[in-house]
């Protein structure tokens, strides 16, 4: 079994071809396009190829530590994964191929006036590491 990441993008990734922002979605479509999602979830717990799976808020920011006291906080001028990153799904799964079709399965949940959003999802694989020889 492989460990891979499918994220959800606001932008940065080439445009859907359902390209209307979800900011501008009717109640009922949020609504269709979650339960899709979390339909999707419990089909992969199902099968046993669920990890986790999120929704991020657009609010963040990047610190890091400057010495003793307290770390700084910044908006920039980084591109900052708050401005990129919507969610992930974690998987594990037999497969790159597999993890390919799950990605665009995911691809086809409803947006705008129900139609599929056949969003772009980008498919990560996570760093993985030999085993170590401890004798």
């Amino acid at each position: 079994m492989a460990r891979y990441l499918l994220l959800k993008h606001y932008r940065g990734a080439p445009a859907a071809v359902n390209d209307v922002p979800m900011d501008r979605w009717t109640p009922a479509e949020i609504d269709a396009h979650m339960a899709y999602m979390q339909d999707f979830a419990e089909r992969l717990s199902e099968s046993g190829e669920f990890v986790d799976g999120q929704a991020l808020a657009p609010e963040g920011a990047f610190v890091r530590f400057d010495g003793e006291g307290r770390p700084p906080v910044t908006d920039g001028p980084f591109p900052e994964t708050k401005d990129l990153i919507a969610g992930w799904y974690a998987i594990d799964v037999d497969s790159w191929d597999r993890a390919v079709e799950l990605a665009g399965e995911l691809s086809a949940a409803p947006g705008a006036g129900g139609e599929p959003i056949h969003e772009w999802l980008e498919v990560r694989p996570f760093l993985s590491f030999p085993p170590s020889d401890t004798k």
